[in-house]
């Protein structure tokens, strides 16, 4: 294993909690934004996102985007699935040399944008939907 560059996961940690922290500042953006009557769903909503999404991402959503290229499959523009459910992922590293970072880290970091852009894709449907349909 490559030695972990401590102030890159550092960095990388801090950054993602940032943007995790936009989830409920969308949250009550959205609420606001709506009826009186809506405000709850919509920040649900958004909170929702949290839980739906990790799920997603951890299981299949990460080796879809991330993993090894698989040519066969839309030309090389999806990852293949050999890391589906971040099967053998603790103790790998990611990052320039020097500048390693452990995969999980990163996984960590690019799911609080699949969470974030998942919570902006509500807005787009504020007063038009209930919470149970945007669930499924």
């Amino acid at each position: 294993m490559d030695s972990i560059n401590a102030a890159d996961t550092a960095w990388v940690m801090v950054c993602g909690a940032l943007v995790l922290l936009m989830t409920p500042g969308l949250a009550l953006f959205y609420g606001g934004m709506v009826r009186a009557k809506s405000a709850l769903n919509m920040i649900m909503m958004s909170f929702a996102a949290l839980g739906v999404v990790t799920i997603a991402w951890i299981t299949v959503g990460f080796t879809i985007a991330f993993g090894a290229s698989n040519a066969g499959v839309v030309g090389g523009l999806t990852g293949g699935l050999r890391d589906i459910g971040l099967i053998d992922t603790i103790g790998q590293t990611v990052g320039a040399p020097g500048h390693k970072i452990p995969m999980l880290a990163f996984v960590m970091f690019q799911l609080t944008f699949a969470v974030v852009t998942t919570s902006l894709l509500s807005g787009a449907i504020a007063d038009r939907t209930k919470f149970g349909a945007w669930l499924v």
